[in-house]
């Protein structure tokens, strides 16, 4: 019998966090606060506690992991990698598809490695609520799990678009104690005037971020504070687990490296979580492909420039350097609704300037139908966002099969789409429609940033 499915013991979980920003070749542009000078830990300290502010910081390769914050970690890590051998079969490829399974978690996907940790470290810090933004529900019933654990309020904007499209990832998030409201919402004055102006509106996780932050500003007892599911930099730390067990998982299943480095993005998590362990072998001479995949509809990394912007819509966060589609982007109301961010992790942006990552983008129906293949060979039903994976997984396995080539590919199932059942369903009722975004709408958007700071594009030339 094949080995279809490696599990590390317990004793193996990884008591680091890797830290890509330690070994790019050319270092990030620095945040900017609104008189475009660099943004000081001081002034984080309203949103965030200090020692996820030192993390967001740091220059260190590798960070420990709190026992307590482990202890967490090991209700459902060290997560699975499987091999694909009845997709591999269906396609008839030379080629060896692997995919880390994070749908293991308690809340389906690979947001709690984040969650858990800023939970606990908040916790530590005094904190007694956090508030929070979501787009598909992901990130909000993983921060609403996380809270539950360590003894923490919750309150959840949820992009009002996935909030009716989703009924069961806002119940998922009641269950475990957190509040979910839809956004642009009447609790916060960012929100107000949003729905004055456009009262239609399906919202965005521009605005609802900004709901989130003021929400958590507003507290004057300084015992809210705020939490980020992806973008930031102590957020793809925290998701390295995911690439640090693969590296040791391959290693069981006899693969020296991966060919191919496949992650869905959005705002680059789970993407980041799986690649930048590999990462660091690339820029040390690995030959190994590295692509972000994003929808065609939101193709941040793809049509976006790479500049200065918001992460919001109202201007509550400081000035990132990354690519973006303008902070006032207004997503399509596409499934994938973890993938509809108009900006991108600085870290992941850094590194796609840099040449180490080859960004593509592919249109939600040829999504769904790679997401019935898998289902239908592996068995598992992937959420909208992971189905961007798979599309080019399998994109890169037919690739090989015409050229005859052994590749070893790997990608992450970043999560189950069993309460995403809805878009499946769109889809097979024929319903789902591609939708190109179109360049006149980029360069409107884009205006909004004409007056930002330019962030140059620099890059040591090595890729």
């Amino acid at each position: 019998m094949n080995m279809d499915r490696v599990v590390l013991p317990a004793s193996e979980l990884p008591r680091q966090w890797y830290n890509l920003a330690a070994d790019l070749p050319t270092p990030m542009q620095p945040p900017l606060g609104p008189d475009g000078n660099p943004v000081t830990p001081e002034m984080l300290a309203p949103i965030f506690p200090m020692s996820l502010i030192e993390q967001e910081v740091s220059q260190e390769r590798w960070i420990d992991i709190p026992e307590e914050v482990l202890s967490l970690l090991a209700k459902w890590r060290p997560a699975p990698m499987h091999r694909a051998y009845s997709l591999e079969k269906f396609l008839g490829t030379p080629a060896k598809i692997y995919y880390k399974n994070e749908s293991v978690s308690p809340a389906g996907s690979h947001k709690p490695n984040t969650a858990v940790a800023q939970a606990w470290y908040n916790k530590q810090a005094g904190i007694t609520h956090i508030t929070t933004e979501t787009g598909a529900g992901q990130w909000g019933s993983a921060l609403a799990f996380a809270c539950a654990q360590v003894g923490i309020k919750c309150k959840v904007f949820m992009v009002r678009i996935s909030f009716d499209q989703k009924p069961y990832r806002k119940l998922m998030m009641q269950t475990w104690g957190a509040e979910c409201l839809a956004s642009p919402s009447n609790e916060t004055q960012a929100g107000r005037d949003i729905l004055a102006q456009y009262p239609d509106t399906p919202g965005s996780l521009g605005i609802a971020i900004s709901e989130a932050v003021e929400a958590a500003v507003a507290d004057s007892s300084g015992k809210t504070k705020y939490a980020l599911g992806s973008v930031l930099n102590h957020v793809m730390l925290h998701q390295t687990i995911i690439g640090l067990e693969a590296k040791k998982q391959l290693e069981i299943f006899g693969e020296k490296k991966p060919d191919i480095v496949i992650g869905c993005a959005g705002g680059g998590s789970n993407f980041a979580g799986l690649a930048f362990p590999f990462t660091a072998d690339k820029i040390n001479g690995a030959d190994i492909e590295i692509i972000p995949v994003e929808p065609s509809s939101c193709p941040t990394l793809t049509k976006g420039p790479f500049a200065y912007d918001l992460g919001d819509f109202s201007g509550m966060t400081p000035l990132l350097p990354m690519y973006t589609l303008g902070h006032n982007f207004v997503p399509p109301p596409i499934h994938a609704g973890g993938l509809r961010y108009h900006g991108m992790s600085p870290l992941v942006s850094q590194a796609v300037v840099e040449g180490l990552f080859a960004p593509r983008s592919i249109h939600q129906l040829e999504c769904y139908e790679a997401a019935l293949t898998f289902a239908r060979t592996e068995g598992l039903i992937v959420a909208p966002e992971t189905s961007h994976a798979v599309a080019c997984a399998i994109q890169e396995a037919l690739k090989a099969k015409e050229e005859g080539k052994e590749k070893v590919i790997l990608f992450n199932l970043s999560g189950h789409g069993l309460v995403d059942l809805k878009g499946y369903d769109a889809y097979m009722s024929g319903q789902l429609h591609d939708y190109e975004f179109p360049q006149e709408e980029l360069d409107k958007n884009l205006k909004a940033i004409e007056g930002f700071p330019k962030a140059p594009a620099n890059k040591s030339g090595k890729w």
